[in-house]
């Protein structure tokens, strides 16, 4: 992917009005590429019972980790159909829809080198399934216009990632099987009928062997996403949270009101499509660096993005100048680049020791603490790298933009919570455990999970530090098919 590839951030299309909700459910998440090396050339009584149930949490098992030396994105498994087949989407806060590989599908990936199988959709075995037509609100919604003709034809979708991939096929409506949290470390299926893409054409990296899932779930904001479908049928409210584990692999991925740890919040920025923060200031080990205006000021559509899609941490070019030279000045090495965005170094010392933490000050005086092997991965035993990258992306408008990945994000709790229209973060062991909340006040314990962890002996191979499919994504509906 060109990592000077302008960064479009498209318009806030969509308006989500989602009533009063109160659900919580937990994903297993794993990240995608725990355990597994690559070249850096390829880089979650009744009265009681209802009431428990209407105010649910959602557990999410996770798989994967975010460490750049093993490559990082972080995938979870659900349930699709009647009767619920497992399906390994990834997760990514980047994008709206949930989208499967669906049969017959000619040019979808049959085999993946991460240790877990492989499965198409197939309508026709689920119960359940049910079209969704140009003539459905989902797809008026989507399409922006009246003018999906005929209306007895499918609704289509056409997503294009940042690197090219695409994904191609009709909306479906059919169950989603998830875990409902009932107490704690237990949980009891919950099913409801959400609209998702039927892929029937993929193309770029998500059809590669190794690195292949069955889709992708999208955690935007936008009332596509199956969160904010969840909250609209009053099963969820819309705040989400994850803990990504990038020592052990997996993590946390829950649906719900954290109780514990606390979180201390910072404004979300109003009308925009990804999660755009305010970031205030940079210092390295307290001493500050120099912010281009429209980072700090959010003039006209710059800023922070924070995204769990993207593995990385992207600066403007003068700003990513600084920083190595604040770093490298506090502890002298001698850098040489590796696949040209890669700053590297030979080192033999404990680098946590060596290297200074870089803190990051967001509005309300939130800060994230982002230490040096958060930043730092290790390319063999006596040779780091530098996770920062410099990025180049601006909008259209020429502002600056800098995107979190999972590179600051890792060992932190981060909690979203689009109803108050906030984001937070806590450190926290990710190995560990959080207590959500439902809407009786009870708060129940959920647990960290590693989707793969049984199958990482088997994950073998060279080095990826960057996976592109969610590097950066935009994300474009079209009704021309319709």
């Amino acid at each position: 992917m060109d990592l000077s590839l302008t960064l479009r951030i498209l318009p806030a299309v969509f308006m989500v009005l989602i009533q009063y909700a109160c659900g919580n459910f937990v994903f297993n998440v794993t990240h995608k590429f725990a355990g597994k090396d690559k070249q850096l050339s390829e880089l979650k009584s009744h009265d009681s019972f209802r009431h428990a149930r209407m105010l649910a949490n959602i557990d999410l098992p996770l798989g994967g980790d975010s460490r750049a030396d093993s490559i990082g994105l972080y995938f979870t498994k659900i349930k699709l159909g009647s009767p619920p087949k497992d399906y390994h989407v990834q997760v990514d806060t980047g994008s709206d829809i949930l989208w499967v590989n669906c049969a017959p599908c000619s040019k979808c990936p049959v085999k993946t080198d991460l240790g877990i199988p492989l499965r198409l959709y197939d309508s026709k075995a689920s119960s359940t399934w049910n079209k969704v037509g140009c003539e459905d609100d989902f797809c008026a919604f989507i399409s922006q216009s009246d003018t999906c003709e005929p209306k007895t034809k499918p609704c289509s979708y056409h997503v294009v990632y940042g690197d090219g991939s695409t994904s191609d096929g009709d909306f479906v409506k059919d169950n989603i099987t998830l875990d409902q949290v009932t107490g704690n470390l237990r949980t009891a299926p919950l099913s409801q009928q959400v609209v998702f893409g039927c892929g029937s054409n993929q193309s770029g990296q998500l059809g590669q062997t190794d690195s292949a899932l069955d889709g992708i779930m999208g955690f935007g904001q936008a009332n596509t996403s199956v969160i904010s479908q969840l909250a609209a049928a009053g099963n969820v409210k819309r705040i989400f949270s994850h803990c990504l584990d990038n020592v052990n692999g997996g993590g946390i991925f829950a649906v719900g009101e954290v109780e514990s740890p606390v979180v201390k919040t910072t404004p979300l920025v109003p009308n925009q499509v990804h999660y755009n923060v305010i970031l205030k200031a940079i210092d390295v080990d307290g001493e500050p660096l120099d912010l281009p205006p429209s980072i700090a000021s959010f003039g006209g559509n710059g800023g922070t993005i924070i995204d769990s899609g993207t593995t990385l941490a992207y600066l403007p070019q003068d700003l990513y100048n600084s920083l190595l030279k604040q770093i490298t000045t506090r502890t002298p090495v001698k850098l040489h680049m590796v696949q040209e965005t890669f700053a590297c170094f030979s080192f033999t010392s404990n680098t946590d020791k060596a290297f200074p933490v870089v803190n990051l000050h967001f509005e309300d005086s939130l800060k994230l603490t982002v230490y040096p092997h958060d930043y730092l991965f290790s390319l063999r035993e006596d040779m780091y790298c530098f996770g920062w990258q410099s990025g180049g992306m601006t909008t259209q408008d020429g502002s600056d933009v800098i995107l979190l990945g999972d590179l600051v994000l890792s060992n932190k709790l981060v909690v979203y919570d689009l109803d108050n229209e906030v984001i937070g973060w806590a450190d926290h062991n990710c190995s560990s455990s959080i207590k959500v909340k439902d809407g009786s006040g009870a708060a129940y314990s959920v647990e960290a999970d590693n989707l793969i962890q049984s199958a990482s002996s088997v994950i073998k191979g060279t080095f990826v530090p960057l996976l592109s499919i969610l590097i950066w994504v935009f994300l474009s509906f079209t009704s021309q098919f319709c």
